[in-house]
């Protein structure tokens, strides 16, 4: 006996000796919740090999806290690379190839892949040569069902991209809620989404399986920065064809019409404050407006965007920011609060690893 419990302490003491202290661990407002992570455009990481590590701290943190916040899924804003088929490098924005970029995404998501879902929309810089010059796109190459064995269980309908392949481009997901008497629906979309795409994701949440879900609709451009107005006649190749939305177009053909889409997530805009204020580049970063759909439901709609944080556009890609929506148990309010792991790592920094401004902080109710 003395034996075995001297085996036990010792086991003990192994175990202890190699936990990490964490120097400020996040906890849910209750041990009933459930999460997702917001991912805003990581762009700016990725196109220079000196910021590529600090996405992928990111996604090490979701790793390392996937129960501990019982994180059902990650969501990214899009623009996962700044160019999408380039191998000239402009050393004025970038350092690294296109290749080199998406293998960089790839790298990160590897810490993620079989532990929680990553549901991304395509942003503009994920299409055509440089800017959405035309529809090709890596990203069914480097995002695919196959990397990641938790897409078997959520992944439950896709459109084709536009180069008629399949693709999580346009696709849904459906996670179940602790407290949570409707289940929620993720709905991933292209880049200035094709009539087509958004006929299919009409016909999706209307439908007789999906009619009850709460639905977020994640798509990349949708509202401007600070003033919150949808977004509209950008000067994209994509932009200018026929039937493809801009943000104004998919309120008026999609997310008003419907009555169960309760969220839009978004990310594109944003830009540095002009003072080079730190606040004001926050404040920037973010935009966040509440509409009442046609049936009279009010529809949570959020820009996050973190390109620009750290240094401005040739910065360090976003200082690490993340958001942590905590869907509580009551079955109808998500906290929002804006989290950087870069900071909160260490005691030196954990104070500034919180933005707690009004537009930073804040609590939604699905009625």
């Amino acid at each position: 006996m003395k034996k075995v419990l001297l085996l036990t302490i010792a086991a003990l003491a192994a175990v202890t000796s190699f936990a990490q202290h964490r120097a400020d661990r996040q906890d849910l407002t209750d041990t009933a919740s459930s999460t997702l992570i917001l991912f805003g455009d990581p762009q700016g990481y990725v196109k220079y090999d000196i910021n590529q590590p600090i996405f992928e701290l990111t996604t090490l943190w979701v790793a390392d806290n996937v129960e501990h916040l019982n994180i059902k899924a990650v969501l990214c804003t899009g623009d996962l690379v700044e160019q999408n088929e380039n191998n000239a490098l402009n050393r004025n924005m970038l350092n690294q190839s296109s290749t080199q970029m998406w293998e960089s995404i790839s790298r990160s998501l590897e810490r993620i892949d079989d532990k929680v879902p990553f549901i991304a929309c395509g942003g503009n810089h994920d299409y055509g040569f440089q800017r959405s010059e035309s529809y090709i796109t890596n990203y069914p190459k480097y995002i695919s069902f196959e990397r990641n064995s938790t897409y078997v269980n959520c992944l439950k309908a896709e459109y084709p991209n536009r180069e008629g392949h399949a693709s999580l481009e346009n696709a849904a997901f459906e996670f179940e809620m602790p407290g949570w008497d409707h289940r929620i629906l993720v709905i991933s979309s292209e880049f200035a989404p094709s009539a087509g795409a958004v006929e299919w994701a009409k016909k999706l949440v209307t439908s007789d399986k999906y009619k009850d879900d709460y639905v977020i609709y994640l798509t990349h451009s949708y509202l401007d920065e600070k003033t919150a107005e949808y977004t509209d006649k950008e000067g994209y190749w994509v932009t200018k064809q026929e039937g493809n939305h801009s943000g104004k177009m998919l309120w008026d053909n999609l997310i008003s019409q419907v009555p169960n889409i309760r969220m839009v997530i978004c990310g594109h805009t944003g830009r540095p404050s002009d003072k080079k204020d730190i606040q004001e580049d926050n404040e920037l970063s973010t935009a966040y407006r509440v509409d009442k759909n046609n049936f009279g439901k009010s529809v949570h709609q959020m820009m996050f965007n973190v390109q620009t944080l750290g240094g401005g556009w040739e910065g360090n890609g976003g200082d690490g920011w993340l958001r942590i929506l905590e869907f509580m148990p009551d079955g109808k309010t998500i906290k929002v609060r804006t989290y950087s792991p870069l900071f909160g790592i260490s005691p030196s920094t954990k104070h500034l690893a919180h933005r707690t401004a009004p537009y930073d902080r804040f609590d939604m109710v699905i009625e």
